[in-house]
């Protein structure tokens, strides 16, 4: 393709299509459809009844009885001849009727074939009676920042709109357990959701999904689910209707600098394994808190969230090597992946209501600035402590000592370089020796989930 050189009024400069996008848009727009859902709700959902004598008495009759519809507008393209539809779930979910509008202007009723809340990807499925225009998925491992993209939809539910813009930034997490979003400058509006990222070769790279935007209107930040995530999701509810994802039944968290200097690793890299799921693969595989995981069937683990995507990817009874960094040791073991199934957050004690106050604080000790006690049914209760956590609960946090920042008043103290907190005495102990080497490693559950953290002084 040729470019031309432009030049900004600042005197900046950059390079883009000298003939623009025209050829692409032609090229692939008639794949890109529009999404139109339609949910019955009740007559009342979200609606106020005014009351007798009201002078707004007389819209409660406008409003009716009957159940009505509620519509929204969305975004998809498709990869397949045979009427494969791809969108985003939050498009769908929740429809009783799911219409795909071609840019030629047909309505087609669409089958929703699978959805997977996880990565916000849907599949739908359509008869058009004729083979129908489609579009490839990309490699978005190899797109770069800066590369030019462009992205095809439905905002506002206008039409089919083209924008143009560059990716801004790679690996972007917004809250999700499966995030790696590309970040994009692309004009990304209400109804583009569920639309496709194209490169400049016409692959789809996104699946655009989000927008960050204090106005609901695009500002220039825009978020899509790369191929690498999507395709492999995809897939899997083409072929299943679900998705099969593998669990290694651990909880991780990523390596710091401190952590890699007191562990000895050479640098911060991979997912040091916090806690073990004593029923799961890992426990049999006979893996330890505190290993560090630098690569999982051959794939080099940068950090905890690449290895839970490695892990989700992974074939479910499929045997993998695990190279894991111990105590300074290298060392190889062989897990056998199980599949993930879904679980209820558990419940926490004390419900919903205000927590009971402990009216007088037990004995306590000062360890690395933090002040710990015994865990109390009355402390359980004020701190929501987890049923599992057993060890010390932090009462206090000196603001000026290495820990604030790093503990939480609630947190429980559970491991001392790797040794199980079991009393007052015992921590003072543990801590004096362990800080003769520089920072130490403590192992705390903070409700539920198990965290490593380097504390000094």
């Amino acid at each position: 393709m040729c470019f031309a050189l432009v030049m900004s009024g600042q005197g900046g400069a950059w390079a883009q299509p000298r003939e623009g996008f025209a050829d692409l848009n032609d090229r692939l727009s008639p794949a890109v459809v529009n999404i139109a859902t339609a949910q019955r709700v009740g007559p009342r959902d979200g609606l106020p009844v005014f009351p007798p004598g009201s002078p707004l008495e007389r819209f409660n009759d406008m409003l009716g009885e009957g159940p009505r519809m509620a519509r929204s507008l969305g975004s998809g393209f498709i990869i397949d001849p045979e009427g494969l539809v791809v969108t985003n779930n939050h498009v769908i979910e929740d429809a009783d009727a799911v219409e795909v509008v071609l840019q030629d202007g047909r309505v087609l009723a669409a089958e929703i074939i699978g959805r997977d809340p996880a990565t916000d990807l849907a599949v739908l499925r359509v008869e058009a009676g004729e083979g129908l225009p489609y579009v490839p998925f990309g490699d978005s491992d190899g797109a770069r920042v800066g590369d030019w993209v462009v992205a095809i939809g439905n905002p506002f539910g206008l039409g089919g709109s083209l924008t143009v813009g560059v990716i801004s930034a790679r690996g972007r997490d917004i809250g999700g357990q499966y995030d790696d979003y590309l970040q994009s400058d692309v004009s990304i509006n209400r109804g583009n959701s569920g639309g496709p990222l194209f490169n400049l070769d016409g692959e789809v790279i996104g699946v655009n999904t989000a927008i960050f935007s204090p106005t609901g209107a695009s500002v220039g930040i825009s978020f899509s689910v790369p191929s690498a995530v999507a395709r492999p999701v995809v897939d899997q509810l083409i072929s299943f209707g679900e998705t099969r994802r593998g669990w290694l039944g651990v909880n991780v968290q990523p390596v710091t600098a401190d952590m890699a200097r007191a562990m000895g690793l050479s640098s911060a890299r991979g997912a040091v394994v916090t806690r073990i799921d004593p029923d799961g693969p890992a426990a049999e595989a006979e893996l330890q808190p505190g290993d560090v995981i630098l690569a999982i069937g051959g794939r080099a683990v940068a950090d905890d969230r690449r290895l839970t995507r490695i892990v989700a990817e992974t074939e479910p009874e499929s045997r993998v090597a695990l190279e894991v960094f111990r105590r300074g040791e290298s060392l190889t073991l062989n897990v056998t992946i199980a599949r993930l199934q879904e679980r209820a957050a558990p419940a926490r004690p004390g419900g919903q209501g205000a927590p009971e106050r402990e009216p007088r604080a037990p004995a306590s000790a000062s360890v690395f600035g933090l002040t710990l006690a015994p865990i109390t049914d009355a402390l359980r209760r004020q701190y929501r402590i987890h049923p599992d956590a057993d060890g010390l609960v932090v009462t206090e946090v000196d603001p000026d000592s290495d820990a604030s920042g790093k503990v939480r008043v609630g947190d429980v103290l559970e491991e001392i370089a790797w040794t199980r907190v079991e009393g007052l005495e015992q921590a003072r102990e543990l801590a004096e020796t362990a800080r003769a080497g520089g920072p130490v490693l403590v192992t705390l559950n903070r409700q539920g989930q198990y965290l490593l953290q380097t504390l000094r002084g």
